[in-house]
């Protein structure tokens, strides 16, 4: 039976492709399962560098170049370019076999000629080179080709390793950026290498005798998507970026379908690691694990808001087509099914507080009432932070809590003091058949504690950073002790509502069951720099005791610089960013790919009225403009977990960013304060890195103490 392979960053090229070329590309290679290359009418080059790589009439303006051996019934489809382009493009470069996963290759022979030509006339001094630490024959282990050692020894930094990144073979520039960017050999096999073998070893390939070809790219999965049909083919084309998200390197493909996990397991990585993607793919995996009497919705996928649900329910119907698979996952967010737990057992409707004013307004009536000389934003904080944080159920309790993590000290008297607050607030709750969502969490943590039955076989939780100790009480509760009980992906760099928690004090152990992805497959390299240099001085916890880093954090793609503009007014700024979401436009870049991040919503509303006056659609995330494919719209909290091509952050004035409103006040404790900056520093670095090929971010005045790098 035919093969078709089709390399991932084909997708991603063939989604800029216009309407009637991708049209003519699905005619053209739909029929190859019926055909073999002749029939194809693939065409021979004069003087190729591989006589393998050949060329196929798209249309009278494109070709498609593909990988075609004369034997076996498998072929690798390339490029689909302007014909001279892909006549060039074919002319330069060679499939080869990487000799450490025995996955296949392309290298660019004519430009690595070049290179290594002009390196020769410029070798810098021996302590300039960027791999004097590592030897000859951990390279050549490594994969790297025997022939590209005298130019790997010359590259003086990484900025030399970059400029070559897209004419060398694409696992061993993977090898030489995790050693540039200071992984060990040992460290680079285990993530760039063991994975890939690990993923396919011999027993799942099945090629056709002296298909090498077959072999070679069921190695390479991860890399390369295997097509056994003309159906398939149209579904992954017809979907080509949203195929590209779903679709897993071999380092996320090992943590996400490893056969199971002696109890709770965790993943980690910064911004574009594919940590949604790999919590994707697991529940998939627990679905086709479980037994075959279990109940649909025996899995549960969740996140903190319904906004980011809602993301998930949408990717997976994307990854699992198979209506009766998909409705063993079921996914909610975790406000959304304690209320449900809790309304189930009370019978009712739950009025839910949710407005911060509000609540702020209620603590300082209370502690007017008693007298006390507490602040209301300390009073919440406290109430949160601690005593609902560690479930303390007792002023007695309260008293010989840790208050870690908290910058004001209390006396056992301030702390009665405090408690009396708290006794009126929840009291005033009660009475007036109210809850905050925290409270919800707790109530229903403690109504699933003493069941027997659990509700879930399995849970798998994203955005994991941004919980609250009581809402991983319940999250806990929710499925029994075990293997495969709970699958946790998240990042603290990206944590923005400050909850801090300990998972181990939360009976949640993932010692020896937590990995790290490093690799950023979304943002390009120039915009993941820019940004990650907002975060360099800050030193997270990673949840589990430890600190977490970003060392060794790197992305794949390059582009354009991050754009940084200051305008004089609010109505300058607002002008200067249409006229730039117009270009991106001109340029190509539909309108719903790009994404406007602002702090506050007023200003978000203001961006919509002036694009909209200029005749461009808009789309303003939570408001009665939130359906709809316009330009995407949204506070810098909306954006969590969303994506687009081009992303602009727009009013990141002094005085915005941070916003003064949410900074407690330094007197009031000093800690919190420098917490909330943080949380406020996470946000601008969540928004930025939103972006895939292009950032904007603009201020109006004097602009944000955060972009003094």
């Amino acid at each position: 039976m035919a093969t078709l392979g089709i390399h991932k960053d084909f997708l991603l090229e063939f989604a800029k492709l216009e309407k009637p070329v991708q049209k003519r590309v699905h005619e053209v290679f739909g029929k190859f399962r019926e055909h073999r290359h002749a029939g194809l009418h693939l065409e021979k080059l004069e003087n190729p560098r591989d006589p393998r790589i050949r060329t196929i009439r798209v249309n009278k303006f494109m070709r498609g170049v593909v990988l075609a051996p004369d034997t076996g019934d498998s072929f690798l489809l390339l490029k689909v370019m302007a014909h001279d382009d892909a006549i060039a493009w074919a002319l330069s470069h060679r499939a080869t076999v990487n000799s450490a996963t025995q996955g296949i290759e392309l290298r660019d022979d004519v430009a690595l000629e070049h290179a290594a030509a002009s390196v020769r006339s410029a070798t810098p001094a021996v302590d300039e080179r960027l791999f004097t630490h590592v030897s000859d024959k951990e390279l050549t282990r490594l994969g790297i080709d025997p022939d590209l050692l005298p130019l790997v020894r010359n590259f003086s930094d990484e900025a030399h390793l970059d400029a070559l990144r897209k004419f060398l073979p694409e696992q061993q520039y993977d090898v030489l950026a995790g050693l540039a960017a200071g992984l060990t050999p040992d460290e680079v096999w285990r993530e760039s290498v063991a994975v890939q073998t690990e993923h396919t070893p011999d027993a799942e390939i099945h090629p056709s005798i002296g298909d090498e070809l077959a072999v070679a790219m069921a190695r390479s999965q991860g890399r390369i998507a295997l097509l056994s049909g003309p159906e398939e083919l149209l579904d992954i084309l017809s979907r080509p970026f949203d195929a590209w998200r779903v679709f897993l390197h071999p380092s996320q493909r090992r943590i996400a379908y490893r056969p199971s996990y002696s109890g709770s397991a965790r993943v980690t990585g910064g911004p574009g690691t594919g940590k949604t993607v790999v919590a994707l793919h697991r529940a998939l995996h627990l679905a086709r694990r479980l037994p075959t009497d279990a109940p649909d919705g025996a899995i549960l996928l969740t996140t903190y808001t319904k906004d980011l649900a809602a993301d998930l329910r949408g990717a997976l119907e994307l990854l699992i087509p198979d209506a009766p698979l998909r409705a063993k996952i079921r996914v909610v967010n975790v406000d959304a099914l304690a209320n449900q737990l809790v309304r189930e057992d009370r019978g009712t409707p739950l009025a839910i507080l949710t407005g911060q004013k509000e609540i702020h307004t209620r603590w300082k009536r209370i502690a007017q009432r008693l007298g006390l000389d507490l602040n209301d934003v300390f009073l919440d904080q406290e109430w949160r932070q601690v005593i609902l944080a560690q479930d303390l159920r007792s002023p007695e309790a309260y008293l010989k809590a840790s208050r870690s993590g908290r910058g004001t000290p209390l006396s056992p008297l301030r702390r009665a003091q405090v408690w009396r607050a708290v006794e009126g607030f929840t009291r005033e709750l009660r009475d007036a058949g109210e809850w905050t969502f925290l409270q919800v969490s707790a109530e229903a943590a403690r109504l699933l504690e003493p069941r027997t039955d659990r509700p879930f076989h399995h849970v798998v939780i994203d955005e994991a950073q941004d919980l609250h100790p009581a809402q991983w009480r319940m999250l806990r509760a929710l499925v029994p002790e075990g293997p495969d009980d709970l699958f946790i992906a998240g990042d603290t760099h990206q944590r923005i509502y400050g909850y801090k928690v300990a998972l181990r004090n939360l009976g949640i152990t993932v010692t020896g069951r937590s990995h790290r992805l490093r690799v950023n497959y979304r943002t390009t390299h120039e915009i993941l720099q820019w940004s990650t240099a907002l975060l360099s001085n800050e030193k997270p916890d990673d949840m589990d005791g430890g600190t977490a880093s970003l060392a060794g954090f790197r992305s794949v793609l390059r582009g354009g610089q991050p754009e940084l503009h200051g305008s004089e007014s609010r109505s300058g700024e607002i002008a200067d960013l249409v006229a730039k979401v117009e270009q991106w436009v001109a340029g190509g870049v539909e309108a719903g790919e790009i994404g406007v991040a602002v702090r506050y919503l007023q200003l978000g509303k203001e961006i919509a009225q002036a694009l909209e006056e200029s005749g461009l659609p808009v789309c303003v995330l939570g408001s009665s403009q939130s359906t709809g494919d316009g330009v995407r719209i949204g506070t810098m909290h909306r954006m969590k977990g969303l994506e687009f091509r081009c992303v602009a952050v727009a009013g990141t004035n002094d005085g915005t960013v941070p916003l003064a409103s949410a900074l407690t006040p330094p007197e009031v404790d000093a800690q919190q304060h420098r917490d909330d900056l943080l949380g406020e520093l996470n946000l601008l670095f969540v928004a930025c890195t939103r972006a895939r090929e292009a950032l904007r971010v603009s201020w109006h005045g004097a602009p944000s103490p955060f972009l003094a790098l």
